[in-house]
């Protein structure tokens, strides 16, 4: 299934894209994409309703990120070998772990606001997985019957914050609207490989990541086994599991986002996600 959340700001409802691609209304059945409604015996069934038969919505609403009330927003850095030499340092021999605050969660087509004082603003475009089934020191050969659904994240990232001064991670990575989510939330049975997707980024039209999560240094099962051991799983987690290099970082010179950027990116068969940049207020 192909799961999702529109609406208004802070008024999302819950919706299904049916098999022809018609957003359909799942408002009837649970109140939100969120806890319980996250759960594997709540999957299943969502999975036995005739999508055909729901509301369905008109026009083009907007898009909500694909989980509501998320608890943590985890994410792991320098998962792909060639990103980790784009970044200058070395392939770590265990994940890397930081947090983005959840207040950076936003729709998939929202707009990103660059921060006041930024002058690095940096994108990644990342495959995501949330958790449905909750646990602690999962077993890497259980752990991908823990996850809900794929979906995509636009891990924005303001490298100034992020590598200067303090140098901490969560200061360049949890500004407002630097979480963009979606559009879908992906059931497992809809990617038979988590390992064998491609992802791209482009802005303003150009290409500048297109890579594959073959290449990742940790693959997503034990990415949530490793994150089981230090912190307890929830349901409604998200894992961002790293980006493939072509960021602007990496860039020769580096480039970086400005008001007037529309950044697009996708991953094959979890949808698309198209943002403009502007000056944060």
């Amino acid at each position: 299934m192909k799961l999702l959340r529109y609406g208004a700001i802070g008024q999302e409802k819950p919706g299904a894209l049916d098999r022809k691609g018609v957003l359909r209304d799942l408002s009837g059945h649970i109140a939100d994409l969120s806890r319980s409604a996250l759960l594997p015996e709540s999957l299943e069934q969502l999975k036995d309703l005739d999508l055909e038969s729901l509301p369905a919505v008109e026009g083009s609403p907007r898009l909500g990120a694909c989980v509501g009330a998320v608890g943590k927003f985890i994410a792991i850095g320098l998962n792909y070998a060639d990103h980790a030499a784009e970044s200058g340092v070395e392939v770590p021999k265990e994940p890397v772990i930081f947090m983005k605050a959840t207040s950076s969660i936003c729709g998939p087509n929202d707009n990103v606001a660059i921060p006041r004082a930024s002058q690095k603003c940096d994108w990644e475009v990342e495959l995501a997985c949330v958790i449905g089934k909750p646990g602690k020191y999962i077993e890497e050969a259980d752990a991908l019957e823990h996850v809900a659904g794929y979906c995509i994240v636009n891990d924005v990232s303001e490298r100034g914050f992020q590598l200067e001064g303090t140098g901490q991670w969560v200061k360049g990575k949890s500004a407002d609207t630097f979480g963009p989510v979606g559009p879908w939330l992906v059931t497992p049975d809809e990617v038979p490989d988590p390992q064998d997707l491609h992802l791209w980024l482009e802005v303003n039209g150009h290409r500048y990541q297109d890579g594959s999560t073959r290449t990742m240094v940790f693959v997503t099962a034990h990415l949530v086994s490793y994150v089981s051991r230090f912190m307890s799983l929830q349901t409604g987690d998200i894992i961002t599991t790293g980006t493939p290099p072509g960021v602007g970082m990496g860039q020769k010179p580096p480039v970086y986002l400005k008001p007037g950027d529309t950044i697009t990116l996708g991953i094959d068969g979890l949808g698309e996600q198209r943002q403009h940049v502007v000056a944060a207020d």
